[in-house]
Formats: C-alpha cells, sequence, structure tokens
C-alpha cells in the first residue's frame, strides 16, 4: 500500500506578483525550493489564506535569495499582490519508507525569506 503525504510545505510565504500572460506555474526562489526540497516542474498545490482559493501547478526556479513567488497563467486571477499562501508538495510513500519519513516545513517572515525548518507542524498550529 502507498499512501500521499506531505512531502515539503513552504508556509505563509507572500506573493510577490501575479503574471496572468504567462504560460502557466508558479516562480519560486530556488533557495527556498532548496532548503524544502521542491524540484522545478515538481507539482505543487497552492492553498491561498486570503481568499481560500486552492490550485494545483508546477514549479519554475526563481532568482535566488529574491524572494519570488509568482503565480503564473490562469492561477493569477486567483491571488494578489501580498496574498500570504501555503505551497505543499506530496509525495506517495509505502509503508517501509514511512518508518523514517520526515517532511520539511518552511515557516516564512513576512519577506519571504524562511524563519525556521521543522519536521512535524506542532498541535493545533496557530501561526501568526
Amino acid at each position: 500500500m502507498f499512501r500521499t503525504m506531505m512531502k515539503a510545505k513552504i508556509h505563509r510565504a507572500r506573493v510577490t506578483e501575479a503574471n496572468l500572460n504567462y504560460v502557466g506555474s508558479i516562480t519560486i526562489d530556488t533557495h527556498i525550493l532548496e532548503q524544502v526540497g521542491i524540484l522545478p516542474h515538481e507539482k505543487v498545490q497552492i492553498v491561498n489564506n486570503n481568499n481560500g482559493a486552492r490550485l494545483e501547478t508546477y514549479v519554475i526556479p526563481g532568482e535566488r535569495h529574491s524572494g519570488v513567488i509568482c503565480l503564473n497563467g490562469a492561477a493569477a486571477r486567483l491571488v494578489q499582490k501580498d496574498d500570504v499562501v501555503i505551497i505543499v508538495s506530496y509525495a506517495m510513500l509505502s509503508e517501509k519508507e514511512l518508518a523514517d519519513f520526515k517532511p520539511k516545513i518552511a515557516l516564512m517572515n513576512e519577506d519571504n525569506t524562511v524563519q525556521e525548518i521543522i519536521e512535524e507542524e506542532p498541535p493545533l498550529t496557530v501561526m501568526m
């Protein structure tokens, strides 16, 4: 049996741009991607904390240390600059793999730099 598990999460990133005229995807600062282990072209889910919108797309690496979080193409209709989003990557794991599996969760600050990397969300998480 395989289970779909959260592999990586970028928690409370701030949207820096919404570019309707791009083909599609989300552009994310390469440094952030490396810290949580998300690869270019990997499928991610985006949850908009401001309006509740949820969407899936793929990742394009952005300029390193730029803090860029840019929704492109049709996804740009579901966000606005300065919206707060959660970006999640999932993986299918076998029962055997689950024993040693630890996700990487990046807690972001207001300028889209990683404040802390954790491997487990605290119970009843409230993050401001």
